[in-house]
């Protein structure tokens, strides 16, 4: 079980049937068989759902349902053979989830052909119940969704994405398996108060056609303090991209938002192994934030899995991407058979367009194991964002195992952290590519590191043997002090060789 189920528990928003420009029914059997649809209708029903005070949605779900836990809901299997658009000869298929379980939220789903909307008719038959009684209602709707498409070999359909719990949803490239999750928002993230879920109400899939490489769904999102209509254009292949647009409709002025947030595990590595004792090297879904910011630095700020929780700002005007990437990609790296993370995605968030002024954060929590998410990242706006009016966010998901940035640049390969000389820590950071992959004879890198308290020493950088890889090494003595920012960068005459690395260490 993942921290992306557990967070759901006890979570349950409304769900309308919605239809029209500016109406509201009450109930979705108040929605028509079909209606016309065109790219404006979702934005249209986002804006009167906004306008509208928020409606808490019923948990209630059929008594043979309703006290379900873990198992048994992995029971309840959709028949392939129902898929949507399956025998159709189409590019994509989609198949659905069942309520039940921490999913306890009808979704509506529609399908979009030829400029009209029909709803897609929840039936028990399209489900196999295992260990568990099928309902006798034929009105229940769906948790969320599945996309089908040729990813690893043409003639088998593989999972490609899944909208599935509040905003979650996930994608894969080629070869790889899920892992991290991305969301439609975040608002109030690592707040005492708590934290508010959106939750996507209804989608609109539009069928391919036969020669499609991208798929399109629509989505309505909801929450308490605001609504939102997203599109999302989905190409999958070696590298899966989500073209994605957000028009945001704030209920109330929103000075905690969290624009396409991402949400990951990290337990430990090299660099944090403090009470760990287990026979794999590292366990992670990703292993660090990546950043370009509007000033065109590279920057790379390795995960903690920290005693408190932490939360890192990062300022910044027009940034130009960031994501939560795992860079390990060797069996080696974790020598675990079933959990394979060195096939778990990268995710990196492409702005489209002028983001302006506000900056990138992370949180991390504490975890004392690996079937809990504890990593959150997202874009945070400098200014609050105001009710009564359209915020719109474009940007560029790439899920993928390795994303290109500045190729001059060496990247951080992995970062290890020890005991040192008389209560020191010894910092040891490996870099390749790059600049470092064809450095003239007699070139002398050096290493550039500072710390925001205590003494830097004993700096040197050297190549390994490996081509192309140098090693940095240093000692930070942090004396009485309980939390040190640190940055290092790898330079020579003619200016920088390497990203940025940034580092949080804490006593």
């Amino acid at each position: 079980m993942r921290r992306r189920e557990v967070i759901l528990a006890g979570l349950s928003w409304p769900l309308l049937g919605l239809w029209g420009a500016n109406a509201l029914a009450a109930k979705p059997a108040a929605t028509p068989a079909s209606a016309a649809f065109g790219e404006d209708t979702v934005p249209a029903l986002a804006r009167a759902l906004a306008a509208q005070a928020f409606k808490p949605q019923s948990k209630q779900l059929p008594a043979s349902l309703e006290k379900i836990g873990y198992d048994q809901y992995r029971g309840i299997r959709y028949n392939p053979d129902q898929a949507l658009w399956r025998g159709l000869g189409l590019p994509f298929q989609a198949q659905f989830f069942h309520r039940g379980f921490f999913f306890r939220d009808r979704v509506d789903v529609y399908e979009v052909a030829d400029g009209r909307a029909h709803p897609v008719i929840y039936k028990p038959s399209q489900f196999r119940f295992e260990g568990v009684g099928a309902p006798s209602e034929n009105d229940l709707g769906y948790a969320g969704f599945r996309l089908h498409a040729p990813l690893n070999r043409p003639e088998y359909f593989d999972e490609i994405c899944a909208f599935l719990g509040a905003s979650y949803f996930r994608a894969v490239a080629k070869g790889q398996a899920y892992g991290l999750s991305a969301r439609g928002l975040a608002i109030k993230t690592a707040d005492p108060a708590g934290e508010e879920f959106p939750v996507f109400r209804a989608f609109w899939l539009e069928r391919p056609a036969r020669d499609a490489r991208r798929a399109i769904v629509h989505a309505l999102m909801d929450s308490p303090s605001a609504a939102a209509a997203f599109r999302f254009e989905i190409v999958p292949g070696a590298e899966t991209v989500f073209d994605v647009s957000m028009r945001l409709y704030p209920r109330v002025s929103l000075d905690r938002a969290g624009i396409a947030p991402l949400t990951s595990m990290y337990q430990f590595d090299a660099n944090d192994r403090n009470g760990i004792d287990d026979y794999r090297p590292a366990v992670h879904d990703s292993d660090g934030l990546a950043l370009i910011n509007g000033r065109g630095e590279q920057i790379w700020r390795p995960l903690h899995n920290p005693a408190v929780l932490q939360e890192s700002a990062f300022e910044d005007r027009a940034p130009r991407g960031f994501g939560l990437m795992q860079r390990k990609r060797e069996f080696a790296d974790y020598a675990d058979s079933e959990a394979h993370y060195e096939r778990r995605p990268s995710l990196w968030v492409e702005p489209v367009g002028d983001w302006g002024e506000g900056s990138v954060r992370l949180i991390e929590i504490p975890t004392a194991d690996e079937f809990h998410d504890n990593i959150v990242a997202y874009w945070r706006p400098a200014q609050a964002l105001a009710p009564g009016r359209e915020h719109r966010f474009d940007y560029r998901l790439h899920w993928c195992d390795r994303h290109e940035w500045l190729p001059q640049l060496a990247t951080v390969a992995g970062t290890r952290i020890g005991a040192g000389g008389k209560g020191a820590r010894r910092i040891v950071i490996d870099l390749a590519g790059g600049a470092l992959a064809k450095l003239p004879a007699g070139s002398e890198p050096r290493a550039v590191v500072s710390a925001s308290k205590g003494q830097v020493a004993n700096v040197v950088a050297h190549a390994m043997p490996a081509p192309g890889v140098w090693r940095v090494a240093f000692e930070l003595d942090p004396g009485q002090e309980r939390s040190i920012e640190m940055r290092m960068r790898l330079e020579d005459a003619g200016g920088a060789l390497s990203e940025i690395w940034l580092y949080r260490w804490t006593a």
